[in-house]
């Protein structure tokens, strides 16, 4: 097992990826937050906390759970409303490890099925590689090569009493 990030380095990419998500949208105005259950949707309402420090602006943000939306896994959950309207927003999703990108298609069914966004935008903290599907985030706080064989397990204080990326 070997540490990626401690503590220091989760919270300086949240930091940078929050600047750049405001760069690029040129403010909040439009902007909405998912935040994939479990770790993605804790790190979503951690960036909705620094939009609000850097920019005195509160965006809505909610955990989108995927589970009904997926391809290789068979649900028997329900498709879901959303507690916050994606029409004609800029919805970024939020996540902690990309890696064959069916999470992330599973998200945007979810998304487009609850109404029609001006923009979908992805933010991972952990981009791992082996892509199945062509899909890539617009954020990343950091890029680790791994091989299959290989486990990237983000471990969040608020859902693991711990604050660690660790591979193994």
């Amino acid at each position: 097992m070997k540490t990626i990030m401690d503590e220091n380095a989760i919270n300086r990419s949240l930091i940078r990826m929050t600047h750049e998500i405001i760069e690029r949208n040129k403010g909040l105005d439009k902007v909405i937050l998912l935040g994939i259950e479990t770790r993605g949707a804790t790190l979503a309402f951690r960036i909705a906390k620094l939009m609000e420090q850097f920019e005195q602006v509160s965006v809505p943000v909610a955990s989108l759970d995927v589970s009904y939306w997926r391809d290789d896994i068979v649900s028997k959950e329900q498709a879901f409303r959303l507690p916050i309207s994606v029409q004609d927003r800029v919805v970024v999703i939020v996540d902690d490890v990309l890696f064959k990108g069916r999470t992330a298609r599973a998200a945007m069914d979810g998304i487009v099925f609850n109404g029609r966004p001006q923009q979908i935008q992805f933010a991972v903290l952990v981009d791992r590689g082996h892509r199945e599907l062509p899909i890539r985030a617009d954020y990343v706080g950091k890029n680790i090569p791994t091989s299959l064989a290989e486990t990237v397990k983000v471990r969040l204080v608020e859902d693991d009493k711990e604050e660690n990326v660790v591979l193994f």
